[in-house]
């Protein structure tokens, strides 16, 4: 059994809590769109430095947080995204952008019509057995197809106090560089056999920062999925066990502070 079919065969209550997690952030798109942070410039330039040409599709684009940093790097950049509320967002903040709805499992453009798929944040979503040839289906033949990750620096100790105080919930099993590297690279890519073979793939870090005060760190950290789905009285508590963690770190109780990230990068090549 092959990497895509162990993910493809997972027990059906896995399947739904992906499902749950993944649709999840609708109802949270403007707070996304307001909170969530971009995406390192260097780490963009380098998912994309090695694709033949301009065209790129951001793939799961949600508010458009990866979609600015390519269009800020002279991308010809098309955005699409499953969910309606979100793609709102995205053309509200991009206007001049082409916004489309549709998903990785089904993506509504032409054959080899782009030279990089972005994902941002959204890899770990897709269900590669389908999305892995589509993937390969609108990607020009030696383009790339990158997913970014923004993972906080757990190197910096309050920033592991958070993770641990926070819980899976919080922080997931790619959110810290450690655990982002082991787990992508076994991971969240095409196969590579087929009529569209992917070469080997590729990691990279690259530092990041968003500044934030105590308030609006826990306004971030409520966009996540697994923080979304939790019942209300059960997030409520871990937002404020959050709080008051944050509220007696002598780095984050005072006024506006850097969250310390690292934008991850995996890249592969379509052969």
């Amino acid at each position: 059994m092959d990497r895509d079919e162990e993910q493809t065969r997972a027990p059906t209550g896995d399947q739904d809590e992906q499902r749950l997690h993944a649709s999840s952030f609708g109802a949270a798109a403007v707070a996304y769109a307001e909170h969530r942070p971009d995406y390192a410039p260097a780490a963009v330039r380098w998912a994309l430095d090695a694709a033949p040409g301009p065209r790129v599709l951001d793939l799961g684009a949600g508010t458009g947080k990866l979609t600015a940093g390519a269009v800020a790097l002279g991308a010809d950049v098309v955005a699409v995204e499953p969910d309606a509320v979100m793609l709102t967002e995205l053309r509200r903040a991009l206007p001049a952008v082409r916004a489309l709805r549709g998903s990785a499992e089904s993506i509504p453009m032409p054959d080899a019509s782009v030279d990089a798929v972005l994902a941002g944040n959204a890899l770990h979503w897709f269900d590669m057995a389908l999305a892995g040839p589509e993937i390969a289906r609108v990607l020009a033949p030696g383009g790339v197809l990158a997913g970014l990750w923004n993972v906080l620096d757990d190197r910096e100790d309050w920033v592991a106090e958070l993770a641990r105080a926070g819980g899976s919930a919080v922080v997931g099993p790619r959110d810290t560089p450690a655990a982002w590297r082991a787990e992508t690279a076994r991971a969240h890519l095409p196969r590579t056999g087929g009529p569209a073979r992917f070469g080997a793939p590729e990691q990279a870090g690259f530092r990041h920062g968003q500044r934030r005060t105590a308030d609006s760190l826990l306004a971030t950290l409520a966009t996540r999925a697994g923080v979304l789905v939790m019942p209300r009285q059960e997030r409520e508590a871990t937002l404020g066990r959050l709080r008051d963690l944050l509220l007696t770190r002598p780095e984050t109780a005072r006024g506006e502070f850097t969250l310390p990230m690292l934008t991850c990068v995996l890249r592969v090549r379509r052969l």
